[in-house]
Order: C-alpha cells, then sequence, then structure tokens
C-alpha cells in the first residue's frame, strides 16, 4: 500500500474510533463538548499513526492498537488544551481555531482536559483481546511518559524558563520530555500491541522515536520562524513573542536546518535493520522535517 494512503487510513481509522467513544450525550454534556472539540481540531494524528505503524511492523493486529492509538491521541489532546490556558501558554489559536478556554471558557477546558486524561486510561484499561499483563504495561508506559518524568515535566521546564536563555542541552532535556516522551511511547505502546515485540526490537524503535520526536520540535522552532499564520495554523512567531529558546535562537537558522538534517539521518539509520517492512516509518520520518504546519 502507498503510504501516504496508509497515513490517510490510519489517522481516518483512529479518528472513527475517538468518534464512537464521545458521541453519546451526558449529563456533563459541554465538557463531553469541549472534549469532542478539541480532539477534532484539525490535528495530524502523528502519535496514533506510529502506534499503528509500530503494530503493523512486527505482524500484530489493528484492532490490538485501537486502544493505545485512541489513548495517545487523547492524551496528547488533553495536554495542549492545557498548554494554551491563559496560566500557561496563553494562547487564543490552535490549529487556525479558537483554543478550547476562548471557543468555551476556562473552567471548562480545564474540566475537559482532565476527562480526556482519565478518558485515556480508561480506554486502556478495557478489554480489546491483549492480556492484563501487556494493558498494564501500557498504562504504565503511558503514565510514566505523560507525567512529571516525561511530558508535565518537560512543560514545567518550558514555562520555568520563559525569557531565559538556556544551552542546547537543557534545551534538548526539555524537548525530549515535553514532546519526545509521548512520541516514544506511542512506538513502545504500538509494538507492545502487536504481542511479537523483542528487546532488540524495543530498543531499535525507540531510538528511532527519540531522534523523531526531537526532529519533531526543531521542525516547529523553524517554522515558528518561517512559517506563516494562516498555514501554522497559530500566530507566527510566538515563541519568540513569549521569549522561548529555540533552536534557531541557540544554533542559528542554518544550526537548527543542520541538527534536523542528523536527526533525519538517525532516524533512518535506526531502523535499518527491519529492512523494507519499516518503509511507512521510514516515511514518517521525512514527513516530519519536511512538512509546512
Amino acid at each position: 500500500m502507498d503510504t501516504k494512503l496508509m497515513l490517510g487510513n490510519y489517522q481516518q481509522r483512529v479518528e472513527q474510533q475517538l468518534e464512537l467513544i464521545l458521541k453519546t450525550p451526558c449529563a456533563a454534556e459541554q465538557v463531553r463538548q469541549a472534549m469532542h472539540y478539541s480532539l477534532f481540531n484539525g490535528g495530524k494524528r502523528v502519535r496514533p499513526v506510529l502506534v499503528y505503524m509500530a503494530n503493523q511492523l512486527l505482524g500484530g493486529k489493528l484492532d490490538h492498537a485501537d486502544s493505545a492509538a485512541c489513548a495517545i491521541e487523547a492524551i496528547h489532546s488533553y495536554s495542549l488544551v492545557h498548554d494554551d490556558l491563559p496560566a500557561m501558554d496563553d494562547d487564543d489559536l490552535r490549529r487556525g481555531k479558537p483554543t478550547c478556554h476562548i471557543a468555551f471558557d476556562e473552567a471548562t477546558a480545564i474540566l475537559a482536559g482532565d476527562g480526556l486524561q482519565s478518558l485515556a486510561f480508561d480506554l486502556l484499561s478495557q478489554d480489546n483481546g491483549l492480556s492484563a499483563d501487556l494493558r498494564l504495561k501500557m498504562i504504565s508506559i503511558l503514565a510514566r511518559d505523560s507525567g512529571y518524568l516525561g511530558m508535565v515535566g518537560g512543560q514545567s521546564i518550558d514555562l520555568s524558563n520563559e525569557g531565559k536563555l538556556i544551552s542546547t542541552d537543557q534545551l534538548e532535556l526539555m524537548h525530549r520530555h515535553k514532546t519526545g516522551a509521548l512520541i516514544s511511547a506511542s512506538i513502545e505502546m504500538g509494538a507492545l500491541s502487536s504481542t511479537y515485540a523483542t528487546q532488540e526490537n524495543l530498543d531499535a524503535l525507540l531510538t528511532y522515536a527519540g531522534a523523531i520526536g526531537l526532529a519533531f520540535q526543531v521542525k516547529d522552532d523553524i517554522l515558528d520562524i518561517e512559517g506563516n499564520t494562516e498555514v501554522l495554523g497559530k500566530p507566527q512567531g510566538s515563541d519568540l513573542a513569549a521569549e522561548k529558546s529555540t533552536y534557531p535562537a541557540l544554533l542559528g537558522m542554518d544550526g537548527a536546518k543542520q541538527k534536523l538534517a542528523l536527526l533525519n539521518q538517525q532516524a533512518h539509520a535506526s531502523i535499518d535493520s527491519f529492512g523494507e517492512a519499516a518503509q511507512p516509518l521510514h516515511w514518517l520520518a521525512d514527513y516530519i522535517v519536511e512538512r509546512e504546519y
């Protein structure tokens, strides 16, 4: 199958699953609507796609990967809702649409984020044909990588360093937590959902995840300067306005682009051992560094 078509199929698959999960009205209807709004606001679905790609690389069944794919997107969406809040990044636009606290209100946005976070773990706990041990392992992975040892920790480092010039090592540490941790969780849960993952497989895939996770952020930093608001779906130059340390700020634009190219090379090299079966992951690595938004 053409990899671009595969990407579209995986995106459609996770969106259909999420739509089914959140379609039923409930007593807390405004929160449900805010959760739905935040999940369906134009995301690229890179993390769920990684879940499916890792599952298929190792010969798994897509049905076994659905819960992890939906869970990682719920966590990612919750993190964006909270990142956009006035107490955090204070953003009015997300992917060209009003952020959740603008479209609804601040309290509803906080609760929507909370609801999406708890939904993720509920999904992983449900019987989907995988053993209880595997499901528990996935819950542990997502809890670790979305919490203070992962994404939440990275966000804390980010907020505490606004207006400060930090070193490239500190910047990399921040982004390996803030962005990279969930990318690694996606790959790891996808591989485990196949039921065939060896430690050698996991080591190679986590090296790949580390490279593309950091590449994703370097590319975001470049787009913040070279992109435009209409394409980005957020104000161009917002990181500069917030006085955040970025790769172009620390390395210069040429240095940032060299860093991006090196990370792309590392990503490709890490999965060469899988041969032709890893072609979708090779394609995705290139997609991340070549995207325009």
